[in-house]
């Protein structure tokens, strides 16, 4: 048996339960997750001396704005409350799209894009455009044709191009010589945006690229004509009539996408994409569509405009530079995989020279860098690629799950008999880092287990903090580092400040997972997640956060486990690491277990109670995808297959069909507004529940997206989670 585990924080000792675990929650809605106030969003100009950033104005400040970091110090750039207009009660609807599928938490300035020199800033607000120069002065508003979305400015700084009402146009930066580019020909044709699919689960949030010299764009134009319509209401408001979107579900019609270099003097080019990958090659499995159903991936650098595709059943990825007179392609490199080809964030990239950067699955199933024809060392798992400086190629990743860094690969230092180049490690402490890049500068951004930081490296050297200015959670983690099972599952325990196991009774336990793909909780930072699982362990719960099978950075085989089966394994492992933990710890109480979750993680709890209530007592869940049917084509089919052709996938991981074996009590929690997992799958739960006579309770958050963020819901949600489990406890 192994004794409770002290604190293993770099912070102060945990306040006193009695005075933090109650302000949490305030603090929790009030700070959105304790993410305003950190700075974000950094562009590093060329040179390496001017580093602009996003960050609002305080810890409790939503608001966002426009920040430069040179010559050692911070200077403010743009002031949304100063610059007055139109708020984020007025924005467009694309806008407002585009931030949910970003996840967005703040308002005012979220996003911008700077000219190649990062001396030009464009951002909008509330639909108006606006620019800001580096080099002093105010900002000022650009007129436009109507409310703009995604502005980006050309290389040059002297134009910027933006969408607005579907179509592409652009604008000088003194107002003059607004005209369109791409005009929609049709109502449910669009340029320059990412259609649902790319946004929600490709990672591609952008729609236009700039050529270098700042004469012609690459552009991809949506048809959403063919995906189905879906009609979201909010019961609070009869008044308000029905929302429109276009959700492609899985197993029915994609958006049509097709791209096309558009000159600033109107002439067009559409590039000559291929309709499908080779046959002979392509991987086949029960259901092969080797249409090329996807734009993964575009740009335009020196070398010229490039683009990725993906097929419909996502076994073939393929890149292809392309001609810009022509509109003729080439193939640069395919990819193949019998599961699926993951997308690694930021490939296709090439570096001054030309080279190639990918990912590539190694035999010891870790995803390597490929530059060119050189490979990064075996062992090495790559997470994303931030960016090239010369021949130099900046990533993150690493060998352990728990931690990513951010490594500098050099494919021609130290390259030996094996192709292999040199990897060298940039970031220090454990925890999750990131990086952007422009000259011999390096904004490093942290997580760790102090917190947030970001970090200005010059010449691989520290030479200034840039100021996080976020609220600290009152309570700080206690938690033990665990790898647990026969799988080395990596496992968080938080346990009550105030827990003393030689006087008090054993503790019940709660399982807090999100465990599927795409997300890691039991890692070495603390984030917002850590800070909520400690509240719950000083409600007196030991807290247990396991990472399973199919989430990121173990290895391909981790990842594919779950192909045909989104529920089995990923529920295996959360009771394999519960019984691990009980054994190794006699504190915990395997007679009054629970579990809550969100989104996947609410699946997953909805899916603990059904089919193991032997280990599972009682269960929250929010926004939780119960019919694997309704979610989207790109995500869903690339575990499950088509849904006519492979049936029984979607059958063993959907939870309606289960509905009459609950045998334990159950909360169900939906934001009414959630235009990424429908409340739909929530209703349709608790009407198989309520034909089946089996009790529950559903908690309706009118209002509230896939992301909750007003405050009067997001505390009391909290609040009302742990009485539900104590209460379904008998504690």
């Amino acid at each position: 048996m192994t004794p409770i585990p002290p604190a293993t924080t770099t912070a102060a000792s945990p306040p006193s339960p009695s005075l933090a675990a109650p302000h949490l929650l305030a603090a929790f809605a009030r700070t959105r997750r304790f993410s305003l106030g950190v700075p974000g969003r950094f562009a590093v100009s060329p040179d390496g001396a001017r580093v602009l950033f996003t960050r609002t104005g305080s810890g409790t400040d939503p608001v966002g704005r426009l920040w430069l970091s040179e010559d050692g110090g911070e200077r403010l750039l743009a002031d949304p409350p100063a610059l007055g207009g139109p708020g984020d009660d007025d924005l467009p609807e694309a806008e407002r799209v585009r931030r949910e599928r970003s996840r967005v938490l703040a308002s005012g300035i979220t996003g911008y894009a700077t000219d190649a020199a990062v001396r030009l800033a464009a951002f909008t607000l509330g639909g108006a455009l606006w620019a800001v120069r580096t080099d002093g002065g105010a900002p000022w508003r650009i007129p436009t044709a109507g409310p703009a979305v995604d502005p980006r400015p050309s290389p040059d700084g002297s134009l910027v191009a933006y969408v607005t009402g579907g179509a592409l146009r652009v604008v000088g930066v003194d107002g003059t010589g607004d005209r369109p580019l791409a005009v929609p020909e049709a109502p449910d044709v669009v340029y320059g945006l990412a259609e649902h699919a790319a946004a929600e689960s490709m990672g591609r949030h952008r729609g236009y690229w700039w050529s270098p010299d700042g004469d012609a764009l690459l552009v991809a134009r949506v048809d959403e004509a063919p995906v189905a319509r879906w009609y979201l209401a909010d019961p609070a408001d009869p008044a308000r009539p029905p929302r429109a979107v276009r959700y492609p579900v899985a197993g029915t019609a994609n958006a049509e996408v097709t791209v096309h270099v558009v000159g600033l003097g109107g002439h067009r080019t559409a590039l000559r994409l291929p309709g499908e990958a080779e046959a002979g090659p392509h991987p086949r499995g029960p259901w092969t569509d080797r249409r090329f159903a996807y734009l993964t991936a575009a740009g335009w650098d020196a070398h010229g405009p490039y683009v990725e595709l993906q097929t419909r059943d996502q076994r073939t990825t393929a890149v292809f530079a392309a001609d810009p007179a022509t509109g003729a392609v080439r193939a640069l490199r395919t990819a193949r995989d019998a599961a699926w080809v993951a997308l690694t964030p930021g490939t296709p990239l090439r570096t001054a020279s030309g080279a190639l950067v990918t990912a590539e699955v190694l035999g010891d199933g870790t995803r390597a860098l490929r530059v060119g024809d050189a490979l990064s060392p075996a062992g090495f798992q790559v997470r994303e690629v931030l960016g090239a400086v010369g021949r130099r190629v900046f990533l993150t990743g690493g060998p352990e799950p728990t931690e990513s860094h951010v490594w500098v690969y050099d494919p021609e230092e130290g390259g030996g008999p094996d192709g292999t180049g040199a990897l060298r490690r940039v970031s220090g402490e454990a925890g999750l880092h990131t990086a952007a890049v422009g000259g011999d500068t390096v904004v490093l951004e942290s997580l760790t287990c102090a917190g947030p930081a970001a970090t200005v490296l010059r010449g691989g050297r520290p030479v200034r903090r840039i100021a996080v200015l976020a609220e600290e959670p009152p309570v700080r983690p206690r938690v033990a580092h665990l790898s647990l099972g026969e799988r080395e599952l990596r496992t968080h325990l938080h346990l009550p400040s105030w827990y003393d196991a030689d006087r008090d009774e054993r503790l019940p336990v709660l399982l807090s997972p999100y465990g599927g793909p795409g997300l890691q909780l039991a890692v070495r930072a603390y984030g917002w997640w850590s800070a909520v699982a400690q509240w719950f362990a000083e409600q007196g719960f030991a807290v247990l956060i396991t990472d399973g099978r199919g989430t990121p950075g173990r290895g391909r085989a981790w990842e594919v486990a779950v192909r045909g089966d989104r529920l089995g394994p990923a529920l295996e492992d959360q009771v394999d690491a519960l019984r691990a933990a009980v054994e190794r710890y006699p504190a915990l109480d395997p007679e009054r277990v629970a579990i809550r979750g969100w989104s996947y993680g609410g699946y997953l709890a909805i899916g603990a109670v059904l089919h193991r209530p032997d280990v599972f007592h009682a269960a929250v869940a929010g926004a939780a995808p119960t019919d694997r049917r309704l979610y989207d084509t790109h995500w869903e089919e690339r575990f499950l297959g088509h849904p006519d052709v492979e049936p029984e996938n979607y059958e063993r991981s959907s939870l309606v069909g289960s509905a009459d074996r609950l045998e334990r009590p159950l909360m169900l929690m939906h934001g009414l507004a959630d235009d990424n997992v429908v409340a739909a799958h929530t209703l349709r739960l608790s009407a198989a529940l309520l034909a089946a006579g089996k009790p529950h309770t559903v908690l309706p958050l009118p209002g509230a997206t896939h992301m909750v963020t007003r405050e009067e819901v997001v505390g009391n949600q909290l609040r009302l989670e742990v009485e539900f489990l104590r209460r379904s406890l008998g504690l």
